[in-house]
């Protein structure tokens, strides 16, 4: 097997038995990214791979990792794939980044994505749309679309991305990785640049199940820089793995499945529920205890999610205004021609679109009637998973209504697109962590994903229920012939 092939917990071991070494991995690595990178499109900057941080500890997790291009790493171009931040060079690193340099992880290169993280497809891009490892005519997923594809191609043994409403795991399903959403206030997002600042979440997307949980401890913890980081304890997550699951209580929510006309979500693709489905019975093999929930408000999750995330994402892009950073319009007269000038050109469609919604439910007149309905109607959803939470260790569902869809095939129909999210945006606004790992292929030989949903700080037992799921099927094994 090729060293870019090989997991980040399987170099590590042999960078300590000596085995290999940092100059051949980088080597590999740079050459995977010349052989394939042009038709991924996985990147939309590399920096020349580096050596492990010179001051990390002699038992340090000395691999080079690639970043989602809205994590700021100091001195380093930064632009959430938006023209709007054209030249920002970050005058400071991201919490996670640091924590990231300190443990010996070289950062060598950022991932593309929808810009500001709109979208599910990584095709709302200023640069170019990323293209899925398993066929390069279907998308990788989004918004962490480029890191999704980056792991999922060998072009990177793991990588960060941002959650909002299911951007690290509908990418990791469509392609075939393991993406991990931690709790909100388990990682630190300062440094991330903000979509919606009560919803987003930074986390791993790796090539197992073992990598994400080792990935997860090294950027896991409190951040005196972060006002909604919860000061708790950071366990060892690798203690997690390889425990039996025999007698663990798992909920299955009966809305995913089977839902009537007056409370439907989406329609399922055939092939993905019957992926999941002998999912569910391979946990059942394994020893847990199965049982049909409720969810009842997860009708309402993507109504809810739209309101309440384009209006702080309203919020928190009216700070690009052309002033103090990014691009600057040069043609303006005044100072209300540059804002104008400088934000109809800087930002896409779908940040326009998601930014006039966002401004909609704020105004007065309407923000009773919209974003204030919408957070009561939130809290009920949260509510609905600590009531399953009372009987039930976690929660199993899909992680996609669909395998990956092809390039352009939603970009007209904002609706389809948004639903691409649909089982994973209730999780956000509850604040809960969940997993997604590979469960299946589609008879077009694309990924399907198991999603994992646990409550508040207990990555352990996801992590847990992720890992003996994974070890007893060969999911995570098959890889795209590109």
């Amino acid at each position: 097997m090729e060293i870019h092939q090989l997991t980040a917990h399987e170099l590590l071991e042999k960078l300590k038995s000596k085995e290999t070494t940092q100059e051949e991995i980088l080597a590999s690595l740079k050459k995977r990214i010349e052989d394939v990178e042009v038709k991924v499109k996985a990147f939309v900057r590399v920096e020349k791979p580096a050596h492990p941080h010179t001051r990390a500890p002699a038992d340090s997790y000395c691999l080079p990792i690639a970043v989602k291009d809205n994590i700021c790493i100091q001195g380093q171009l930064t632009s959430c794939a938006s023209k709007i931040l054209e030249g920002f060079r970050p005058p400071y690193d991201a919490t996670v980044i640091r924590k990231l340099k300190e443990a010996g992880c070289g950062i060598y290169g950022q991932t593309n994505m929808d810009e500001f993280a709109f979208g599910s497809s990584c095709e709302n891009s200023c640069y170019f749309p990323t293209r899925n490892p398993w066929n390069l005519a279907c998308v990788p997923g989004g918004s962490s679309g480029g890191s999704a594809s980056a792991v999922a191609a060998d072009e990177a043994f793991w990588a960060l991305g941002s959650d909002t409403g299911g951007s690290i795991r509908q990418p990791a399903s469509f392609c075939g990785v393991v993406g991990l959403k931690p709790t909100y206030g388990r990682v630190s997002r300062y440094g991330l640049i903000a979509f919606a600042s009560s919803l987003d979440q930074i986390g791993p997307i790796t090539k197992d199940v073992q990598d994400s949980a080792l990935l997860l401890k090294l950027i896991a913890g409190h951040d005196r820089c972060d006002a909604t980081s919860v000061n708790t304890g950071v366990p060892d997550y690798t203690q997690s793995l390889g425990k039996d699951i025999r007698g663990l209580k798992i909920g299955v929510p009966k809305e995913y499945f089977a839902l009537s006309k007056e409370n439907q979500l989406t329609g399922i693709d055939p092939e993905v529920k019957q992926c999941v489905e002998e999912a569910i019975l391979q946990l059942k093999k394994l020893g847990a205890q199965v049982k049909e929930v409720s969810l009842p408000h997860s009708a309402y999750a993507v109504p809810v999610y739209y309101i309440i995330a384009t209006a702080e994402a309203s919020s928190n892009l009216e700070r690009f205004d052309g002033v103090q950073y990014g691009l600057r319009h040069k043609g303006a007269v005044s100072l209300h021609d540059m804002y104008e000038k400088t934000r109809d050109s800087g930002f896409g469609y779908e940040a326009k679109r998601r930014i006039i919604l966002g401004t909609y439910v704020l105004s007065h007149g309407y923000y009773e009637a919209y974003y204030l309905r919408a957070l009561k109607v939130r809290a009920l959803i949260a509510n609905d998973f600590a009531n399953v939470f009372k009987e039930c260790d976690c929660i199993v569902t899909p992680t996609s209504p669909t395998p990956a869809f092809a390039i352009g095939e939603k970009t007209q129909n904002p609706l389809a697109m948004y639903l691409s999210d649909i089982y994973t945006i209730s999780v956000n606004l509850a604040g809960i962590p969940a997993i997604s790992v590979p469960c299946g292929l589609s008879k077009a030989g694309l990924p399907v994903g198991l999603q994992i949903i646990a409550k508040a700080f207990d990555e352990e037992m996801l992590l847990k229920v992720a890992h003996a799921y994974e070890q007893s099927t060969p999911w995570h094994k098959e890889k795209p012939k590109i």
